[in-house]
């Protein structure tokens, strides 16, 4: 009578991080992806860590060679000449550039929300013929969009107002469609029971849909206050006057106006990057979360 033998693979639980993983093989993909991170977040990080250095290192100091990394002197003399420099209301751009993110990111996540919420749970003709109409506009460039939009802003009279930098804002394809497929992912029968518990649509859409999206809603929140605060191109046609300028906008000047001291152009690209760093630290884990259960649950 034969014996058969079976030989038994170690079983491997998925649900542990990689590098918790006790198979050779798991540990050899570690080692591998390290390898490949490693240098990329070198890279990353390098120019950052140049750009805070140079911005406590003394103006007599910033360009010597070899780079120091770690200034021996540190100081906030660049800080304070930024602040007090004439002509450069430093404190009243950051809150313009506040003011509008902070506007065009609740305008943002009220329209795509209820946008989202249309495509994704009711049910009407033509509803996804229309949504693969909108989507078709990501593909058009935004400066196809400039002129239109810019003579529309300067009829309503809206040009050098917080209006012309908020409303044209206000309608994010890449937000209904990040939105949509994490409602989809939303079980049924939660608004079942909802209806049958005396709630309307909007009342469904407010207290079962958004509690439940609140990792989706928060990583559109923050790609959205990142990109109003980063913005450039538009502010720079939309605005004229000085104290309207956002902070991007105002600090283009330091290089196209003879302001040529490097160690206050890091110093004010610093104050620009501290607060994204910031916001970023504190919603990581809501921002990589909403990402990836949109991008796995989405259909």
């Amino acid at each position: 009578m034969a014996i058969e033998t079976r030989t038994h693979e170690p079983t491997v639980d998925y649900s542990l991080p990689f590098w918790k993983r006790k198979t050779v093989l798991h540990r050899i993909d570690m080692a591998a992806i390290l390898i490949l991170l490693i240098p990329v977040a070198i890279a990353t990080i390098l120019p950052l860590v140049y750009m805070f250095s140079q911005a406590f290192t003394p103006e007599d100091q910033v360009r010597n060679w070899p780079v120091e990394y770690i200034p021996r002197e540190p100081t906030l003399a660049s800080f304070q000449l930024l602040v007090t420099w004439p002509n450069l209301p430093i404190m009243r751009w950051m809150l313009n550039s506040f003011i509008v993110s902070t506007s065009v990111t609740a305008l943002v996540l009220t329209i795509n929300s209820l946008t989202a919420y249309a495509f994704g749970r009711l049910e009407f003709p033509g509803r996804d013929f229309l949504f693969i109409f909108v989507l078709t506009t990501l593909m058009i460039p935004g400066e196809v969009t400039l002129i239109p939009t810019f003579v529309i802003m300067r009829r309503l009279e809206w040009l050098d107002t917080y209006n012309a930098l908020i409303w044209p804002a206000g309608a994010g394809v890449f937000g209904i469609f990040l939105l949509r497929q994490f409602f989809q992912s939303i079980p049924r029968e939660l608004e079942d029971a909802a209806i049958i518990d005396g709630c309307g649509k909007f009342g469904t859409y407010w207290r079962i849909v958004l509690p439940l999206s609140r990792s989706a809603l928060i990583a559109l929140g923050i790609f959205t206050f990142l990109g109003s605060w980063n913005d450039l191109f538009w502010p720079l046609i939309a605005l004229n006057s000085n104290e309207m300028r956002t902070l991007p906008v105002g600090l283009s000047i330091l290089q196209h106006e003879g302001y040529t001291m490097q160690g206050l152009g890091m110093a004010a690209a610093a104050l620009t990057t501290v607060p994204v760093l910031i916001l970023y630290g504190i919603f990581q884990r809501h921002i990589i979360q909403g990402v990836m259960v949109t991008g796995l649950t989405g259909r």
